[in-house]
């Protein structure tokens, strides 16, 4: 199903394999009705996936439905096997190159110093905090911890001693950026891969993830300490690099798998890419609202906003302006850590600031 283009994430392969355990199975009904129950094939392709069924388990190859595998979005967990990467080389400069057509190349990433030192010693506690329901104790300031103090005062005989109080623990919020590695963001990608090994290293909950054709993991690749290292690994495992751009399709295929949707889930989420979403920009406008529905912060950071004569002037970002609660210049690392460092701090909403600019 992965193949052809159903987004099928790891919780229900196992969940697949459970269900035909439990129903025996007793036919090959009984399997079929597992795979509809776990992995939920999408309404308006249930033909088509009848017709791999039939394909997979009878060998009836002439059933298969002939759809556009290809324009499907392919996703991949850096926990998974890695295929093999293709080595093509390419001379284009960025920003001339927007496209939907899927090209897979690989990256070699050049070593330099690190001058995001000091990003990452502060980013854990400039990102904003949420209450948490787990609590912890404290001297003031606390409601009563009724469980201790009753076990305070059996201790002492009836004592009454001082009452013992907890309150509720404020944490960071989760961090989710999504880097756009498309040939039109070729002379950014580096940069954004740099600041997103940082931001991995200093945040204690920090999801980072690729987009371009297909969508690619790459947070467990950027746990590793050594820059250079992690870099390399994450171009072993992006396909993708410098091809086309399919924004919206890969924003949705994110959004399809609980897993990953989860990320989102009241996060701080930053978007670097320069939105160019060719053709019909409706998938964007409903990722994007679906997206800005679970954040607790959307942002885009784009690096055509370093443009002092930049407005949001495509049908796509005119679309998906209303929905975001920033939009910023992402041009270079130093405005990009500036900003991400000043999430905690209350904006006004995109639309509003580009309203008085333009």
């Amino acid at each position: 199903m992965r193949r052809y283009g159903f987004p099928v994430a790891p919780e229900q392969v196992s969940g697949f394999m459970q269900a035909v355990t439990l129903l025996g199975p007793r036919s090959m009904a009984d399997i079929r009705e597992a795979a509809l129950a776990t992995l939920a094939p999408p309404p308006d392709r249930r033909d088509e996936f009848e017709a791999h069924f039939q394909s997979h388990f009878y060998g009836n190859t002439a059933a298969v439905v002939e759809g556009e595998a290809d324009e499907e979005t392919r996703i991949k967990d850096d926990g998974g096997t890695r295929d093999e990467e293709s080595e093509v080389a390419r001379q284009e400069e960025g920003g001339e190159l927007s496209s939907g057509a899927e090209q897979l190349s690989a990256r070699d990433f050049q070593r330099d110093g690190n001058g995001l030192a000091a990003f990452r010693r502060k980013l854990s506690a400039a990102l904003p905090a949420r209450r948490s329901f787990r609590t912890v104790r404290t001297h003031a300031r606390g409601k009563l911890d009724l469980r201790r103090s009753l076990r305070e005062i059996v201790s002492a005989d009836g004592d009454v001693p001082s009452p013992l109080l907890r309150r509720r623990q404020t944490v960071p919020r989760k961090l989710l950026i999504l880097i756009d590695v498309s040939g039109s963001m070729k002379l950014h990608t580096s940069d954004y891969l740099k600041l997103a090994h940082a931001a991995v290293q200093g945040a204690d909950r920090a999801e980072i993830f690729t987009f371009g054709t297909r969508l690619t993991r790459i947070t467990g690749a950027l746990r590793i300490r050594d820059r250079d290292q992690a870099l390399a690994r994450v171009a072993a495992l992006v396909d993708d690099w410098d091809g086309g751009t399919r924004m919206g399709p890969t924003l949705l295929a994110f959004l399809s798998v609980p897993r990953f949707c989860a990320f989102a889930r009241g996060a701080a989420i930053v978007i670097l890419s320069d939105a160019l979403e060719r053709g019909d920009h409706a998938e964007l406008e409903m990722a994007m609202r679906r997206l800005s529905a679970r954040a607790f912060r959307l942002s885009l950071a784009t690096p055509l906003a370093g443009d002092p004569r930049f407005q949001p002037a495509t049908a796509a970002l005119r679309a998906i302006l209303p929905v975001l609660d920033d939009l910023v210049d992402g041009s270079s690392i130093s405005c990009l850590t500036d900003f991400i460092l000043s999430l905690a701090r209350p904006a006004p909403a995109a639309a509003a600031i580009w309203k008085r600019a333009s």
